[in-house]
């Protein structure tokens, strides 16, 4: 009973605590005691546009140091890479998208031409084009309390009632510009209730809310055969029209989106999917911030962002219409393509499964194996690498071929692909996959690259995808990741044979660079461990260098350069470890695979083992454990390696 009564104490603790809350940040008054609180805090009173802005900059803004990240300096060559904290942790990959947003909302907020425009998104279905106006929403609705005239249909800025030959002198005054004029209904309350006294006029607070539809509009694509304009500017109350004539404000029912999204903004949701004449009251709300009243009621002053999106089809078919040019020469196009980062697409799937039901268990790689599909459907081919190439440059990897770090320059890659990420696999398809996967593996529940990439062809064979794309995607799944995959896996199994496999690769390391810098400056060396004073040994240098390729006289270069860049980067002050430079890192991991590849082979394709072999085995698979893979998945992982890694 103590208990059940404590819990009820916090219950009724919280509840107070947030009407205490509300109490304080809601207000009411006149619009004279309104006045002065405008004078105290100019500050307050915003346009539409001049509010999301702030709202997204008062989160703040990082700009990061590309010169402390190597691989983030390879993507933005050349860039300013701006992280916005009102958008992190929901969305990734999308800096360029949510700069050009940004960069929107700001130039809307200074009154430029940008503030008598449409904000439209276009992308591929999945690409986050809904997710990133929900966000603005939410955001909304999270801000405190605006001001607005009480019984407002419209919830607009109480300044409107300041008479014209006024607003100059009250201007000065508050330190605000006044602009904007009375909807019909509040123009009509404050000749009849009010008898022109407007500082009489009631104003309190109100919050932005989607529910209650406050400073928050949406409009659905509309049905073409039967397109009422009331969605968008309202309409008239019929069962009024026996009380009142026609011309009356009294008869207003101003529930359309517009009316709804003033202060605020309004979503307008495939925008070309409606008529074009429909869209032309969106034009005239944006271009003379002013909408058609329905009946004989004039035009009304409205302030809102408009924030349209569509599938790229669409908006090609809109375009190429010429009678659409008004309408085009009054939008903001900001394109959101689907992620090209192998990092930031992992990022994305981590935070679905985050936010679901989802418990099963994730092999290591498996989400991205599965983001590797995703990304390279999305890719162009290029004469300048392959495109497993093309997707590591893009998430900032050093590749390295023949000993040498591929030299690719990632912003040329871009620019022969201007279109690059507006076609390809959509996160819900992969999604489909994940889960797919699980419902085919119950009783272990669990999944893992394999389960995954099977879930994967399957559901490509049963898409209706044209013939050639299908044929294309397979061939990343059974080919080009089938192939990914072994590479990686026989890593992992290097790890669980090699104790302490980052400490044998730092030791082959410190080893290496001491035997080249011996043999580049022709000086002996100490050893580290015995103080003995060594020739550089030849055997060993070699034995590292021919795993990539590296032999005969390009020994001697491969040397020199290893040398030069480790001693230029000890010189920039970065800490130097075998992961440096990305050649020699990749030499090392390949002598320390090829040190274990035979036992490995042996234990793992062994219909029985001896004692030893047993041992060994068991020993492996209680380090993948430990590295992360679920019991129940090992087995089936390692019956894979045997099956395709060590083929005889």
């Amino acid at each position: 009973m103590a208990k059940d009564k404590e819990k009820e104490n916090k219950f009724q603790k919280l509840i107070q605590e947030d009407r205490e809350t509300r109490k304080k940040t809601s207000w009411k008054g006149t619009m004279l005691e309104y006045l002065e609180k405008v004078r105290e805090n100019p500050g307050a009173v915003k346009l539409a546009h001049k509010r999301l802005y702030d709202m997204i900059a008062d989160k703040g803004t990082v700009e990061v140091d590309l010169e402390q990240d190597p691989r983030l300096k390879r993507i933005f060559k050349g860039e300013k890479l701006k992280v916005f904290n009102f958008f992190t942790d929901e969305f990734f990959g999308m800096e360029k998208t949510l700069n050009q947003i940004v960069r929107y909302f700001h130039s809307a907020s200074l009154k430029g031409e940008e503030s008598r425009q449409v904000l439209y998104l276009v992308g591929p279905v999945g690409s986050g084009k809904s997710s990133l106006v929900e966000r603005l929403k939410k955001g909304l609705e999270q801000l405190p309390p605006f001001a607005a005239i009480e019984g407002c249909p419209m919830n607009e800025e109480p300044l409107h009632l300041v008479p014209r030959h006024l607003r100059k002198e009250f201007s000065k005054m508050l330190g605000v510009e006044i602009e904007g004029d009375l909807c019909p209904v509040c123009r009509y309350r404050l000749k009849e209730e009010y008898r022109g006294k407007w500082e009489d006029f009631p104003v309190h607070t109100q919050d932005f809310s989607i529910r209650a539809k406050r400073g928050v509009g949406v409009v659905p694509p509309v049905d073409p055969n039967n397109q009422d304009t009331s969605v968008l500017i309202g309409g008239e109350d019929i069962s009024k029209l026996d009380l009142y004539s026609e011309g009356d404000p009294r008869v207003l029912d101003l529930t359309g989106a517009l009316n709804v999204g003033n202060r605020g903004m309004v979503e307008f949701i495939e925008v070309f999917k409606n008529e074009t004449e429909y869209l032309h009251a969106m034009i005239t709300a944006t271009q003379e911030k002013s909408i058609p009243a329905p009946g004989r009621h004039g035009m009304i002053y409205v302030d809102t962002c408009i924030v349209a999106h569509s599938n790229e089809a669409e908006w090609k078919k809109f375009k190429s219409d010429h009678t659409n040019e008004a309408i085009l020469d009054r939008i903001v196009t900001v394109k959101v393509p689907y992620n090209l980062r192998l990092s930031e697409e992992v990022k994305i799937y981590k935070k679905i499964i985050r936010q679901s039901q989802f418990t099963a268990d994730i092999a290591p790689h498996t989400i991205e194996i599965a983001s590797m599909f995703a990304i390279l459907s999305r890719l162009e081919q290029t004469n300048k690498c392959d495109l497993m190439t093309k997707l590591k440059l893009y998430n900032g990897e050093e590749v390295v071929e023949k000993g040498k770090t591929k030299r690719v320059d990632v912003v040329e890659l871009r620019e022969e692909a201007k279109s690059e990420g507006m076609n390809g696999i959509s996160t819900r398809f992969i999604m489909k996959a994940l889960d797919n996967a699980l419902s085919d593996n119950i009783e272990m529940n669990a999944i893992n690259p394999i389960s995954v990439r099977e879930a994967l062809v399957q559901m490509v064979k049963e898409s209706d995808f044209a013939d050639d794309v299908k044929k294309r995607y397979l061939e990343f799944l059974q080919d080009t990741l089938h192939k990914e995959y072994l590479e990686v896996l026989e890593k992992e199994i290097t790890k669980a044979f090699v104790y302490s496999y980052q400490e044998q690769a730092e030791s082959l390391f410190q080893n290496y660079l001491d035997h080249a810098e011996s043999y580049v400056t022709k000086k002996k060396f100490k050893d580290r461990s015995t103080g003995e004073v060594l020739e550089p040994d030849e055997g060993f240098m070699k034995s590292i260098e021919e795993q990539i390729a590296i032999i005969g006289t390009a020994c001697d270069g491969f040397r020199q350069e290893v040398i030069a860049y480790l001693w230029s980067a000890g010189r920039r002050g970065e800490k130097v470890s075998y992961e440096s430079y990305e050649p020699l890192k990749e030499a090392i991991e390949k002598k320390l695979m090829a040190s274990v590849r035979d036992v490995s082979r042996i234990i793992t394709k062994a219909r029985t083992r001896d004692d030893d072999q047993h041992k060994k085995y068991n020993k492996m698979v209680e380090q993948l454990i430990r590295n992360g893979y679920p019991a129940s998945c090992v087995d089936v992982i390692l019956k894979y390696a045997a099956n395709n890694l060590w083929k005889d």
